[in-house]
């Protein structure tokens, strides 16, 4: 039984605004984080962000946003965006981009342009981040089914509005073949080779759903032709696909299982001979969040089980259990355009239930992983921002008009979570992974941790989660660590709850301005930060164990990072 050394206890002046009825709860919940037993190096797989419009990539909040994503995070971030080969003049919009890549011109001679890619790219490298170079969607002279091809899609109008002409294979698999080559072969001369080796590149997006007009053969023929065209150019890039919805439905499933197969044994469309290259795969997993008695509900238990059914598939494949996993979109519903005002079961995205979520769910991304023996490289966070739209619209974003979001805040926990898993005891907590797979966390709240260690720090990270979004009762929580291999640490508290790390929350304490006046945006903006609990403390250690006790409220997360010299 651990001693009692040290107690942080903050259980005054933590309740206000949204959260002022909530009491703590009678019962105190203790979690047990065992730094003796590391397991494998806690992957940064949360350093993965993508997005539709790759157009405000370069535009003033869009830079301003990829700078601090670059900042929060130890490695480099990777970036995925659509519609990099759409024809068009670089209009941004909801669900909509070009860059005009390739055109043709009076004799259908090919036209390459680079100016808009290269912009976009440079944006990320200039940085230090990395791209998931996303081989699509279809330039509007090589499309079988070209117009209508610009769409006019806005939030409130039909999804299916979408896919127009850059959905469809093209005329020519051989001028298509040619511009992946023209693409990677300018590339390296921009950006050099070794730095093209460390970005991936994969073949368009959800070709189970009509984000693909053609058929699932025509899909692989179009990956044949595009793979070998990036290796013929660069034979030691990384390729890779198919980028599938959910395979918990059948369909996604049975197209992921009918494009492995064809990796492993079918006869390729351009050597004719068995099989094709692939270096990592990917698919998509979602929730599903919907209203109950005018109550947001989230589904977790949905998106875990799509990652899991994702996971079983490719292990079944001896040859390809061990490649590396990019879960290509990974996040609480699937349309981040789609505006809470015209869909209110999204309204957890601007306060606190969306990076409480978050926390939850990465956390049982790993376990997943662990539990299939699978190698999870990544799960990339479809959320990015939307350009001049309304103050907190309830876009699934990271920034509103230049202001982080509550959810930016847990990205920033997880950058300071370095080194080794260390064992967090599930013995007495409520939830472990297959409990969430399996009926989501509609019972008790989910009260739980992750954490790592590593050479001079330990970082936890504890949640307070629930699918209904009700601030019902605060916890107490007593964090038991044992293993501390110092005399003396100094912690760090931050919280992400109602009065921190929240800038919606200022934001309608404001009066819900549309146009904040210069110190409105200054205030927004610190409050858009990280901000601790308590100011840090020097903490003596004894036989290396401390209990660290502290009240945390429903939609809440904290980290607590402990360093030594």
């Amino acid at each position: 039984m651990l001693k009692h050394l040290v107690a942080l206890t903050c259980l005054s002046g933590l309740m206000l605004g949204a959260i002022q009825a909530q009491t703590p709860s009678p019962k105190r919940v203790t979690i047990r984080v065992d730094l003796t037993q590391t397991q494998v190096p806690l992957k940064p797989i949360w350093a993965w962000f993508g997005y539709d419009e790759p157009n405000y990539t370069y535009m003033k909040d869009g830079k301003k946003l990829l700078a601090e994503l670059a900042k929060l995070s130890p490695v480099p971030v990777y970036v995925r965006a659509h519609s990099l080969l759409v024809t068009g003049d670089g209009t941004a919009a909801p669900k909509w981009g070009s860059t005009n890549a390739y055109t043709e011109d009076a004799q259908g001679n090919p036209v390459y342009n680079w100016t808009i890619v290269d912009r976009i790219f440079d944006t990320y490298i200039e940085r230090g981040m990395k791209p998931i170079a996303q081989i699509g969607f279809m330039p509007e002279a090589m499309s079988t089914h070209p117009q209508p091809y610009r769409h006019q899609w806005s939030p409130g109008t039909s999804y299916n509005e979408i896919f127009t002409g850059w959905a469809y294979p093209p005329k020519d698999y051989d001028k298509w073949a040619e511009l992946v080559y023209q693409w990677v072969t300018h590339s390296v001369k921009r950006y050099g080779r070794k730095e093209v080796e460390s970005w991936y590149w994969e073949l368009w997006n959800e070709p189970d759903i009509p984000y693909w007009k053609g058929t699932t053969e025509e899909y692989i023929k179009l990956y044949d032709y595009s793979a070998d065209a990036v290796k013929r150019a660069l034979p030691t890039a990384r390729m890779g696909g198919p980028e599938v919805t959910g395979p918990g439905s059948p369909k996604a499933a049975l197209f992921l299982k009918t494009f492995l197969d064809h990796i492993v044994s079918g006869k390729n469309y351009v050597t004719g001979r068995v099989g094709a290259p692939l270096d990592f795969i990917t698919f998509h997993a979602k929730g599903a969040p919907k209203l109950v008695d005018g109550v947001v509900r989230m589904d977790m238990g949905k998106q875990l089980r799509d990652i899991d059914k994702g996971f079983d598939i490719i292990a079944s494949y001896p040859t390809l259990k061990g490649l590396p996993i990019i879960i290509g979109e990974s996040d609480p519903e699937g349309c981040a355009a789609c505006s809470e005002d015209f869909h209110p079961q999204n309204a957890y995205r601007n306060g606190t239930m969306y990076p409480t979520y978050t926390a939850a769910s990465f956390a049982r991304k790993f376990d997943l992983a662990a539990s299939r023996g699978v190698n999870l490289l990544g799960a990339v966070t479809w959320a990015f921002e939307f350009e001049n739209q309304p103050w907190f619209r309830g876009f699934r974003d990271l920034a509103t008009n230049g202001v982080d979001k509550p959810v930016l805040n847990v990205f920033r926990m997880f950058g300071m979570m370095t080194g080794k898993r260390a064992t967090v005891d599930q013995q007495g907590l409520a939830y472990d992974y297959r409990r969430v797979r399996d009926e989501s966390i509609r019972a008790e709240p989910d009260i739980n941790a992750l954490a790592a260690l590593d050479t001079k720090q330990a970082a936890i990270m504890v949640w307070n989660y629930h699918d209904d979004n009700r601030l019902d009762s605060a916890s107490r929580v007593s964090v038991q660590v044992r293993g501390i291999p110092a005399k003396a640490v100094q912690l760090h508290h931050y919280r992400v709850d109602q009065t921190h790390s929240n800038s919606f929350e200022v934001w309608k304490t404001m009066g819900s301005p549309q146009q904040p006046t210069a110190q409105q945006l200054n205030q927004l903006e610190k409050a858009g930060q990280l901000d601790e609990l308590t100011p840090p403390t020097q903490l003596l250690i004894t036989n290396g164990a401390a209990t660290l006790d502290f009240v945390l409220p429903r939609q809440g997360v904290s980290l607590l990072k402990m360093t030594w010299k």
